[in-house]
């Protein structure tokens, strides 16, 4: 953010180009600013005495408000500098009131967390806490820490600042619009630079990560279910501004599972993913074992389960193309992966 005077003396291009919407304040306030390599100073200076007649602030004032606006907005697509670098949990207790047995649990931005348990565990109890930033108000006592400090109530209560993204395990679209038109809709409510192309890739990575590829002019309402997921996982990694994503049974999703979660990574999010998969358990670097509505045990994957995720992928890879065969007619075929369990 820049200081009074660093803004006054700032180009307007170079203020239009970071910060894109201010073009809107300059017009509001009827500042002329064809000249857009004059700095704000340059035009107070040069300003006719009838242009100045228009303009109801002074040099300082309108610096002034300008750095108000650019904060308001900043604030309201919840893109200020304020990186959540890691989230910490501490204990709380089960359902039947026992403490939970361990000290903090950090997770820092690029992790991938899984969370496993029986159906009724208390899963879902986890991921409600860390959207509501728990601080010892909710079932199970936890407090929930963004950088190592007692979450500010704003992850809570504002719309434009959401910590948590959610990816359901069903995914239903209501609007009539083609996936373009979709994508262009949310890319303006959030001012993106480069909107065409930021559109252009995430319809690229969606049919990277979907079962059948679907065009830009589809109609959303149309999508099958793994399309649908596709589409709103690549949609979360590239334009949603929350540092955490929420992932809930996404091996039903009909979607390279895989790739989902290194595009979700690669945006330095932090994954926590609920499943009931080994493939996707042991991608985590640590999964979190939920019993009674507590954690249980914290554990990190070893080299040996790390061994183990090799020949459980080429297991996963095996049917996937027994998939892809029944898809298209092809006779199924033994493949020598099945040698491992002759003997």
């Amino acid at each position: 953010m820049y200081s009074k005077i660093e803004i006054k003396n700032t180009s307007i291009e170079e203020i239009i180009k970071k910060y894109p919407y201010t073009e809107n304040f300059f017009k509001e306030q009827e500042i002329p600013i064809e000249n857009k390599s004059q700095t704000l100073n340059e035009i107070f200076k040069n300003i006719s005495s009838i242009e100045r007649e228009d303009i109801v602030y002074s040099e300082d004032e309108t610096a002034e408000k300008l750095i108000q606006y650019i904060k308001n907005m900043q604030e309201f697509l919840g893109v200020e500098d304020n990186t959540v670098k890691n989230l910490s949990i501490l204990p709380g207790k089960d359902k039947e009131g026992y403490a939970e047995k361990y000290e903090k649990l950090t997770i820092k931005n690029g992790e991938i967390i899984s969370i496993v348990g029986p159906t009724g565990s208390g899963k879902s109890r986890l991921l409600a806490d860390i959207e509501w930033t728990a601080s010892g108000d909710t079932p199970t006592g936890r407090h929930i820490l963004i950088n190592g400090e007692k979450a500010d109530k704003k992850w809570r209560f504002s719309g434009g600042k959401k910590l948590v993204a959610q990816l359901s395990q069903n995914m239903n679209f209501v609007m009539d619009l083609s996936v373009e038109e979709f994508l262009h809709l949310h890319a303006e409510s959030r001012l993106i630079e480069n909107e065409d192309q930021v559109v252009e890739r995430i319809i690229e990575e969606a049919n990277r990560l979907a079962g059948e590829k679907f065009s830009p002019g589809a109609q959303i309402t149309g999508l099958s279910g793994g399309q649908s997921r596709a589409l709103m996982i690549a949609d979360t990694a590239i334009l949603s501004s929350s540092p955490i994503i929420l992932i809930d049974e996404i091996e039903n999703a009909g979607i390279n599972r895989e790739k989902a979660l290194k595009l979700l990574v690669g945006e330095e999010k932090i994954v926590l993913m609920a499943t009931h998969d080994p493939i996707l358990a042991l991608m985590g670097d640590r999964r979190i074992i939920i019993n009674n509505g507590g954690i249980a045990d914290i554990i990190k994957t070893s080299e040996k389960e790390k061994s183990m995720l090799k020949e459980l992928k080429e297991i996963d890879s095996y049917l996937n193309e027994l998939r892809e065969d029944l898809r298209y007619g092809r006779e199924l075929k033994r493949n020598n992966i099945f040698s491992l369990y002759d003997a």
